[in-house]
């Protein structure tokens, strides 16, 4: 069928009793990268298969949500591998800004310093040390999954070269106009004491306060509803809607604004909601985004009321207090002074937190830098529109279109010391300068490089191309860009991957970075419930591999992988993927120890028993089956199509249907141990992408050959034998319904009862060896009383139960369940039979309905065979 089943040495068939993924998973991973299997040659002849990891946080550890991803990227780059690609997993980390600086400042603390006592440069120095130390613990760990990753080129977002591609795409993009300087509101951490980007921002129902606010006095009276009444000390105006009439009279007009010294006046915006609330709104510019934009029509002054603490500056009563003391305090003043309409607490609302330190928010003006994205963007929707692009699923593509067609310029300075500094230099006389990896920088007195730094996601968003040596034009870049398939989580479609889209289409002459975009769900627990240390039910995935093996993790992620699906799961399920691994094992252990081999060409089709050409035939669908599903990037039932034919076909039903053959001996053993072992080939091989380690030892155990890694990727033949797989299916339905009778008169599995078969009337006489087997039927002998006869699927079989059921009590049973069975039926056919009923239910109600009627008659069918099949009481 392919190379792989050519004659091979004979192998050595011993392999321990039981397998122990602990002592053979370390040792393996480190022979393949050894032998450098992962490593990308850009001189190669073959065709390049690129994919870049989602750059962890330096900071961080493998959770389930990277082993989940990891564990779809590399099944992806094995099996490309396998299919003669020149294959590049390009791994790095992300120095991570924020969550980096913080704890390095949480160490300094602990000494009793702040980065303030070290200075900028040796704080920086400091972290560096620390990045050494500390960071990247995640590298040790994705060994530990078996990420099959170039490790020679890993990349670090601040690394040299990293960093010439963040300045030189800065300079391109500033001296095209596409960067600039100006105030806006912005998200900001008064802990962290930075702008944060929305992605940073995690929001969550808090218990907060409502208070209605009554502005000015008499006619001239509005009432506004607010929850951060600390706010309106920067209020420079009241607005309303047009075309309300309530409020047409005050629009233009001056109003006294409570608790100051001035007045604000009312205008007229269609921003305003007439049905909410009230119908006038408080406008305060700096610290409202909404309020912003409304106090740019209408040119209004921005009033800053905090500090960058979130402590109080306008002069006054409550000036030094933090901004939640602040807001209980005007209250207060506001109640005392006969200015409050109403109050409504608990106020339940959303509000938005910084998710490195959980610290509330802060809407603030400030002066940042800015990327212009509106052509950037436009390029980006159109490589999906035109086809550049592909979005899988494509359902998600609406959710591009809709952030990517409405994006607002991207604020990408965060006043912060470790990560990429801005590179511009300011001049005495206001002068700007954009400073390129191989310029100098402007000297002399007032010079001075601008002290924030930008936005992890501006370095990550070049992330395609940077880490293949971009600007530079590098034979890698040459080979392996744009990458192949994106594969990351649709909760950072909006973030990561829209950067990359901007960045990638314009570095890169409107080549987008890559040609997929391959979305996933989140991992949740078994109960489809996010995992939160705040719920605890965070799982540690290396917890799971030290008691069940990287394959079963793998194994179970993959079965969940839908795409853009969540994908909840429970170490039950873990267990399950163990003991498939486990099956695995145990039965090519058996079947190599019975004759299964590779040596040798298959055998010509007319030397094959019909199990042979009936597994052979289900062998080659599976393999179509399971490349159609990845190129689908379907994990999910490309792994359950794997696991239903390993465990069912090829184990439960071939190896037990041979082993008659193999215990017989012959020439027909040999035939079927060479047919045995192609299907432990091929199926191993298949298997390999998602269970690497269990797969590895078994073939190559098997075969001889050097590494499942670098084997080749098993082809569909075309053979298929249509009269084999109806004959075998032939057999199942025999063994399946005796074996189902078996069980409901309570018998064991392994238990033998006398038995007689009649398959005269069936194509079957060749496998009764088999099915006596398989249905534990011993010999009927002169005593033989066949207390229950069963018709099955033209064959007959008869039991001597006698002595092993209580007739009386199982006729009974097996009444009382055909009259439930009876009763179930008429129930779904009336209301089948109802017109009105069915003019009114839902589609998914009445195929519920139909699906009961067709399984009543089901087992109606069956309890009455099995009545049948019952001696007289």
């Amino acid at each position: 069928m392919t190379e792989n089943s050519q004659a091979q040495p004979a192998a050595n068939p011993e392999l321990p009793t039981q397998y122990a993924p602990a002592e053979v998973e370390g040792k393996l991973y480190e022979r393949w990268v050894e032998r450098g299997y992962f490593e990308a040659d850009e001189k190669s002849g073959k065709p390049p298969y690129t994919i870049v990891i989602p750059p962890p946080n330096v900071t961080g550890s493998l959770h389930l949500g990277h082993a989940f991803e990891h564990t779809i990227i590399d099944a992806l780059t094995r099996r490309k591998r396998m299919q003669g690609y020149e294959t590049l997993w390009q791994p790095g980390m992300d120095h991570a800004g924020i969550a980096t600086q913080n704890v390095v400042e949480r160490e300094l603390a602990k000494e009793g310093k702040s980065r303030q006592d070290l200075g900028r440069e040796a704080f920086v120095e400091r972290v560096w040390q620390w990045k050494e130390q500390s960071g990247g613990q995640i590298s040790g760990q994705m060994r530990r999954l078996g990420d099959g990753v170039a490790w020679s080129r890993e990349r670090f977002t601040m690394d040299e070269g990293l960093s010439d591609a963040v300045q030189t795409i800065f300079k391109r993009l500033f001296d095209d106009g596409l960067i600039y300087r100006a105030e806006r509101i912005i998200n900001w951490c008064p802990r962290c004491l930075t702008a944060i980007s929305d992605i940073e921002v995690e929001y969550q129902d808090d218990d907060g306060e409502l208070v209605s606010i009554k502005y000015g006095d008499g006619d001239e009276t509005l009432v506004v509803a607010t929850t951060r009444a600390e706010t309106m000390l920067g209020d420079t105006a009241v607005a309303v809607h047009p075309d309300d009439a309530r409020y047409a009279h005050l629009v233009g007009r001056q109003i006294k604004l409570p608790l100051t010294d001035r007045s604000i006046p009312v205008v007229a915006d269609e921003h305003v909601d007439p049905e909410f609330g009230t119908g006038a709104v408080k406008v305060t510019p700096a610290h409202d985004p909404n309020d912003f934009e409304i106090g740019r029509r209408h040119d209004l002054p921005n009033i800053t009321v905090m500090d960058e603490r979130a402590v109080i500056t306008v002069p006054g009563p409550f000036q030094g207090l933090d901004r939640f003391e602040a807001r209980s305090a005007i209250v207060a003043a506001l109640r005392a002074d006969g200015r409050i309409v109403a109050e409504k607490r608990p106020y339940v609302h959303s509000v938005g937190h910084c998710s490195r330190c959980k610290t509330t928010v802060e809407p603030r003006l400030s002066l940042q830098w800015w990327v212009k994205v509106a052509t950037l963007a436009k390029a980006a929707g159109d490589a999906v529109r035109d086809g550049r692009v592909t979005i899988h699923p494509k359902e998600m593509e609406s959710r591009y279109f809709a952030w990517i067609d409405n994006l607002n310029d991207w604020n990408i300075s965060r006043q912060l010391w470790w990560g990429h500094r801005i590179p511009v230099w300011h001049g005495p006389n206001g002068e700007t300068v954009a400073v390129g990896p191989n310029d100098e920088p402007p000297t002399g007195e007032g010079w001075h490089q601008d002290t924030d730094v930008l936005d992890t996601w501006f370095s990550s968003g070049l992330w395609p191309f940077s880490t293949l040596g971009w600007p530079e034009q590098t034979p890698s870049l040459e080979k392996f860009y744009p990458n192949s398939v994106l594969v990351t989580g649709y909760d950072i479609l909006f973030f990561w991957v829209a950067r990359m889209m901007l960045f990638g289409l314009y570095a890169m002459d409107g080549t987008p970075p890559f040609h997929t975009i391959a979305l996933h769900g989140m991992v949740r627990d078994e109960h489809g419930k996010k995992m939160s240390k705040t719920f605890g039910n965070v799982v540690n995935p290396l917890d799971w591999m030290d008691k069940y093996g990287a394959d079963a993790v793998r194994f179970t992620l993959a079965r969940g992988a839908n795409p853009g699906v969540d994908v909840p799961i429970g170490e039950d399920w873990v267990q399950g993927s163990r003991n498939f691994a486990n099956k695995v094992w145990n039965a090519t252990r058996f079947a190599m120890m019975n004759g299964a081999t590779v040596e040798g060409p298959l055998p010509d089709v007319p030397e094959m028993s019909a199990a042979d050409r009936w597994i052979l035939s289900r062998l080659n669908e599976t393999v179509a089956q399971v490349d159609a599903l990845y190129e689908d990037y379907q994990f999910a039932k490309l792994s359950d199509a794997l696991f239903h034919f390993a465990w069912d076909e090829v184990f439960d039903w071939y190896v037990e249907l041979s082993k008659t053959t193999f215990f017989a001996g012959g020439e027909q053993a040999k035939v079927s141990g060479r047919v045995l072992g192609e299907v432990l080939d091929v199926t191993l091989r298949l298997l390999h992408p998602i269970v690497p380690f269990v797969t590895e030892t078994l073939w190559t155990t098997l075969t001889g050959k050097e590494s499942v890694v670098v084997a080749d990727w098993p082809a569909d033949s075309g053979f298929r034998d249509e009269a084999a797989e109806r004959e075998i299916e032939h057999v199942q339905q025999v063994v399946t319904e005796v074996r189902r009778f078996r069980a409901d008169q309570g018998l064991q599995p392994g238990q033998k009862v006398p038995g007689r078969l009649d398959l005269s009337a069936t194509p079957l006489a060749a496998h009764e060896a088999a099915i006596r087997q398989l249905l534990r039927l011993q010999e009927e002998g002169d005593a033989f009383q066949a207390t229950a006869t069963l018709p099955v699927a033209g064959a007959t079989v008869a039991l001597d139960l006698s002595g092993t059921i209580d007739v009386v009590a199982e006729r009974k049973r097996l009444t009382k369940d055909r009259d439930a069975a009876e009763k179930e039926k008429q129930q779904a056919t009336a209301k089948l039979g109802n017109e009105a009923f069915l003019a009114k239910a839902p589609d998914n109600v009445v195929d519920k309905i139909r699906g009961r009627l067709t399984k009543a008659e089901a087992d109606i069918e069956r309890l009455t065979a099995q009545l049948a099949a019952l001696p007289e009481s």
